[in-house]
């Protein structure tokens, strides 16, 4: 099981954008089986889908090789082609604007650094269980906030 990797599961919900969020994440290696899901009551999707991949790679004790799936196009375009023009321009996209959510693009690039991440973007509520599970994981993040 050395080189055996973590396959990972992420989603973030939001209810209203900003809104109540949640963010839900699997993790599975060989018998391990790990979930996790928090909300926050004043979010956007966006920086939910990021805490849930962000949280996912907090969950591994050390660097591991990683499958990582999510139904964020916006995360797997970010981590895959953006980040790196970000970072050259001083966390300024093409227009010169700032990079919204850099607190979390800069945390994540820092922490999928120590991991060999492949990135696989899922069509959402397509039923590819590990992303139905995510989902009804970042939604109940969203229920544990509401009192």
């Amino acid at each position: 099981m050395a080189d055996q990797p973590v396959t990972i599961y992420t989603d973030g919900a939001c209810r209203g954008n900003p809104g109540p969020g949640g963010w839900g994440v699997t993790l599975s290696r060989g018998k391990q089986y790990k979930e996790r899901y928090e909300g926050e009551p004043e979010t956007t999707n966006n920086r939910m889908e990021l805490t849930a991949v962000i949280k996912a790679l907090q969950a591994l004790k050390r660097p591991l090789p990683a499958i990582l799936y999510t139904d964020s196009k916006y995360l797997v375009q970010g981590i895959t082609q953006w980040l790196p023009k970000w970072k050259a321009k001083g966390w300024r996209k093409a227009d010169g604007k700032p990079v919204e959510n850099a607190d979390l693009w800069k945390a994540l690039d820092e922490m999928a650094s120590v991991h060999d991440i492949q990135w696989h973007w899922v069509r959402g509520h397509n039923g590819t269980p590990g992303n139905e599970r995510a989902d009804a994981l970042a939604n109940l993040g969203i229920e544990s906030i509401r009192d």
